[in-house]
């Protein structure tokens, strides 16, 4: 209990850049140099971000869900060499 109280509690600061660039798309999400997750806004693309803004904060449960598929995928293929291995 005290340690979903403590992961609870634990708040990450997500790093967020403002970029000028053509060559760039809207929106990137990477790893910064902390290792955390850094956003990459690109102020080329304003008139399309602010369009969209709202299906681009809404984005976030469905980025979720998909991160949530890929890594319960993986830990059931890790799962399945461990039981090989008996």
């Amino acid at each position: 209990m005290d340690m979903e109280k403590q992961e609870e509690t634990t708040v990450r600061e997500i790093e967020f850049k403002l970029i000028d660039d053509d060559e760039m798309p809207p929106i990137v999400i990477t790893m910064g140099d902390n290792d955390l997750p850094k956003v990459v806004i690109n102020r080329k693309h304003h008139i399309w971000l602010g369009l969209y803004r709202k299906t681009i904060g809404g984005c976030a449960e469905s980025l979720y869900g998909k991160i949530d598929e890929l890594l319960t995928a993986h830990l059931t293929e890790q799962r399945m060499y461990e039981r090989m291995e008996y």
